[in-house]
């Protein structure tokens, strides 16, 4: 090698050893690449290895030593590559905030810390622009919290330390002290025990420093529930305990007496007016911008001449919604590379996908790639035909509501989550008539005679309260002055489905098998969901029966026999939420006749379509994950004990970002899975999600299944198969917002269906039909749900 070749390598090897450190971290990310990496032990070794030198040469790939002035006024300083910070480097903003870390292609990536003009810092792990690992932050007021993070959050274990002297050690979730841990309060007293929602909730004990100590049960930072109050001296009040004083029932014991006393001068609300007025738990301090929010102004070549782009620590592009997607200009390795979306070559029809639809592949590429850019589905029209009068189902709406504000509305006695048995027993039923001039009970209405059935009133009434039902907002919504919508055709089963005005509540007519089914599993039903705040089954809130008379009857009779008595089940809709459902997916896992029926220009936002018109997997955060196949998992051995077959997973999404010409803007450039990620190519467009992160309020209204941040990665099936169920994913991923839960849970095993599964198994294959054994039937819907869900690395 010359000479002057030599002084290269060794200039090489010098930017080399500043980077190995971030390359290591990204490749441990995205996959090897291939630069081999050096070895700090044999940095001195490269002139006499000709292998080493080779490799050192081809690593000039990775970055150079840059200090840039940028258009907007920002400054950075370091390792640069192809128009990205990548390696380590120091970001200055105009406003002040700083980042000085490691980077890769323009996200912060790896550890580094970063800076708020107000003295704020936070200086640990990054993952594509959050702070996302193990860090601690010092807000400027002092308080510090040193833990793990999960896109900007604290989620997982975590010790805070408040200005004011307090100090929490425990667990973490979506920002807010959520399951077991301590918060010492800086005169001493300390609470241990159960955290939910930032505050303690659950089992738990305080402890004062005179001595006195309580162990019990706690509801939104104050005892509630069964609890024991002890003193130093031995002496403690047990008792049912509340800040009610009428709801509050216990006795006291003297101390070594086994006997309770009566006449004892201490009132249990001075624990709520004294001993706890000073125990308030810190808020700490509100970060008003989020390092992911911060923008990079980065250069972009085009043939039009030098534009600045601008583009956030983590990566994304600032593109215009309006923006023409027919080219996409796309960062390459030399700058200016351009990928043609809209190839008037490439072709798509409607086959199995259901979103415009069938992809097909081009030019022999084994993954396939999308011929045109997705578009948002033809809007529908609201859901349902308003019942007015008229209307043929008018007077049984009227005779539902009626029945549903004389149960909800009878006084009952205030009960706890703990139900006797007899409570789910079938025949616990309560009959009440309604003649038109009303009665002792009831009032006097518009409608024909009508008797009402409540099934197990205890068991709904307590499953309203463990679901957070008000009383008044569910009779609001039910019986108000808007009147029920019922949707345009009834299912396959032949039941009819009723909207409240308000989306929040869905009302199913069922017959009387399924409330069979339903009685029969009740008992199991109330205990799981009540273990399992996350389930995903579907919430039942109440099981009623209308039993006609008089004239209604014979109009019925006239129509059906099976009109006579009106069972219906009314439920939670999943599909309740400020934000338009984009797309609807009923799965299952099985192939026969799983393929939407309606031609494409029928199919609209409220299309629901099935297992063959699926083109996405569904990719969710690690933690989320997790807890998601977790709770399939116990769904689904609930219903397969109770012997429940044919139910699915309804999916519903809402697509974040899109053009003003229907267009859906991909989050960004990724490689389908299984592949290493294309380094060369920045992420899109990606919606900013801080805030929704920023926003505690919007925070607590996202649980597993309902308004959850994810990803969406496109998917295409090959030709040569036509029920591929899960097709070959593209790396074209869209941000969304999911809802799902385990719908139709109340068929079980019967000999219909089991004769059902004896005819089509002689013509079909016995695996891709619906009707199988509930224990074939979880596995199958367990194996097709984990391979639609993935976690988002």
């Amino acid at each position: 090698m010359s000479k002057e070749g030599s002084s290269m390598v060794r200039a090489w090897e010098a930017t080399l050893r500043k980077t190995q450190a971030a390359k290591k971290r990204a490749n441990s990310i995205f996959g090897t690449t291939s630069v081999a990496h050096a070895d700090d032990d044999n940095d001195n070794n490269y002139e006499d290895d000709p292998d080493k030198q080779q490799q050192s040469i081809s690593s000039i790939t990775e970055g150079y030593q840059a200090d840039k002035i940028l258009p907007n006024g920002d400054f950075y300083t370091g390792l640069w590559l192809d128009n990205f910070p990548n390696g380590h480097g120091k970001y200055l903003w105009t406003d002040g905030c700083m980042y000085v870390g490691d980077w890769f292609r323009g996200k912060t990536m790896g550890r580094g810390k970063f800076s708020w003009p107000s003295g704020a810092t936070y200086e640990g792990e990054f993952k594509s622009g959050y702070m996302d690992g193990i860090g601690t932050y010092t807000a400027s007021n002092g308080d510090t919290y040193k833990g793990q993070w999960v896109m900007n959050l604290r989620h997982g274990h975590g010790t805070k330390h408040y200005s004011n002297g307090d100090w929490y050690d425990g667990e973490w979730r979506c920002g807010n002290q959520e399951g077991q841990g301590r918060y010492q309060w800086k005169d001493g007293n300390y609470y241990v025990g159960d955290w939910k929602n930032g505050v303690m909730s659950g089992k738990g004990t305080f402890v004062w420093t005179n001595g006195n100590r309580y162990d019990g049960y706690w509801q939104n930072a104050i005892p509630k529930g069964n609890g024991t109050f002890k003193w130093p001296d031995g002496s403690f009040y047990v008792g049912n305990w509340s800040n009610n004083p009428d709801e509050h029932t216990g006795s006291y014991y003297a101390p070594g007496s086994s006997e309770p006393e009566t006449n004892v001068d201490w009132d249990p609300q001075t624990v709520y007016k004294v001993d706890l007025s000073d125990c308030k738990i810190s808020m700490g301090e509100k970060v008003l911008i989020l390092p992911s929010q911060k923008k990079l102004a980065v250069w972009h070549s085009t043939k039009d001449g030098d534009k600045p782009r601008r583009m956030s620590v983590d990566g994304r592009v600032s593109v215009g919604v309006d923006r023409a997607f027919d080219k996409m200009h796309m960062w390459g390795s030399d700058g200016a590379a351009t990928c043609n979306v809209g190839d008037d070559n490439n072709t798509m029809g409607r086959k199995s996908d259901g979103d415009l639809l069938s992809l097909h592949f081009n030019n022999g590429n084994p993954r396939g790639t999308p011929a045109h850019p997705m578009r948002l589905p033809r809007a529908g029209k609201r859901q349902g035909e308003t019942i007015s009068k008229g209307h043929k189902n008018y007077e049984l709406m009227l005779n539902l509501q009626l029945g549903i504000r004389h149960s909800v509305g009878r006084p009952a006695p205030a009960s706890s989550l703990d139900l006797k048995a007899s409570a789910f027993d079938p025949k616990e039923k309560v009959w009440t008539r309604f003649p038109p001039e009303g009665s002792k009970h009831t009032p006097p209405h518009q409608s024909s005679e009508f008797k009402w059935k409540d099934y197990c009133p205890l068991v709904f009434r307590t499953l309203r309260k463990l679901f957070k039902v008000d009383a008044a907002d569910y009779m609001i919504s039910i019986c108000g002055n808007d009147a029920l919508r019922e949707l345009s055709s009834p299912g396959k089963s032949g039941s009819f489905f009723y909207l409240t005005n308000d989306d929040r509540y869905m009302i199913k007519t069922i017959k009387k098998a399924e409330v069979k089914v339903l009685l029969r599993m009740l008992s199991a039903y109330y205990n799981h969901v009540r273990a399992f705040e996350n389930t995903l089954v579907t919430k039942f809130f109440g099981l009623h029966c209308v039993k006609l008379t008089g004239s209604i009857q014979r109009k019925f009779y006239a129509m059906s026999l099976t009109m006579i008595q009106v069972r219906f089940i009314i439920m939670g809709n999943l599909f309740c939420s400020e934000y338009t459902i984009h797309r609807r997916y009923d799965l299952k896992g099985s192939s026969l006749g799983r393929l939407t029926d309606k031609p494409e220009s029928e199919i609209d936002e409220t299309t629901i379509l099935k297992d063959l018109d699926l083109n996405f997997i569904f990719r969710l955060q690690k933690s989320w994950f997790q807890e998601f196949c977790r709770q399939v998992d116990r769904d689904c051995e609930l219903l397969e004990q109770e012997r429940i077959m044919d139910y699915s997973l309804l999916v519903g999404l809402h697509f974040r970002e899109t053009s003003t010409a229907g267009e859906l803007i991909p989050s960004g450039a990724r490689t389908p899975t299984g592949e290493p990620e294309n380094v060369g190519a920045p992420r899109l467009s990606r919606v900013d999600m801080d805030e929704l992160l920023l926003d505690p309020a919007r925070w607590a209204s996202i649980s597993l299944g309902a308004n959850m941040p994810a990803r969406v990665e496109r998917t295409v099936r090959r030709n040569d198969c036509e029920f591929q169920l899960i097709g070959e994913p593209t790396g074209e991923c869209y941000e969304v917002i999911m809802f799902f839960g385990i719908i139709d849970i109340l068929q079980d095993y019967d000999i219909t269906k089991k004769l059902e599964h004896a005819y089509k198994s002689i013509q079909y294959d016995p695996t891709s039909i619906s009707a199988v054994d509930p224990r074939q039937y979880s596995r199958r819907f367990r194996d097709f749900i984990f391979k639609v869900f993935s976690e988002d690395v």
